[in-house]
């Protein structure tokens, strides 16, 4: 499986009113780790023509992060095909389960606008052979 993770501390810019973590910072920690990722994935054959949008979030929040907990946010590539990949996160702290989520990305040529079919580069980017 082609994976990343990293860990975070939480900050107090990213608690909300209710003494948790608000929900649009786990939101944030996602799209950095996705982000991350790709720029790992492209480091030695960078993906200049086309970028990555998102047309569809599932977010479960199965738990709360509170002040100076330590987080670790990671990511993987689901189903990818057509114009489409799926990447998958899980937030977590130690063994406890705050966030599953699944993200659907269409790859979109920045010369256009328009969806891009996933070539066989970047399909091999997002699955490589083991």
């Amino acid at each position: 499986m082609n994976s990343h993770q990293t860990t975070r501390t939480v900050q107090a810019s990213e608690i909300d009113g209710l003494n948790h973590v608000n929900n649009v910072v786990y939101l944030e920690w996602m799209q950095d780790i996705a982000h991350e990722h790709w720029s790992i994935l492209t480091k030695d054959n960078p993906q200049n023509n086309n970028a990555w949008v998102v047309i569809r979030h599932e977010i479960d929040y199965k738990n709360q992060a509170v002040l100076d907990d330590l987080i670790t946010v990671k990511t993987w590539i689901g189903e990818v095909s057509g114009v489409k990949s799926i990447r998958h996160f899980e937030i977590l702290r130690e063994n406890t389960l705050l966030v599953k989520s699944q993200t659907t990305f269409c790859l979109i040529d920045l010369k256009t606008g328009k969806p891009a079919r996933i070539t066989e580069s970047i399909l091999n980017l997002l699955k490589p052979t083991k």
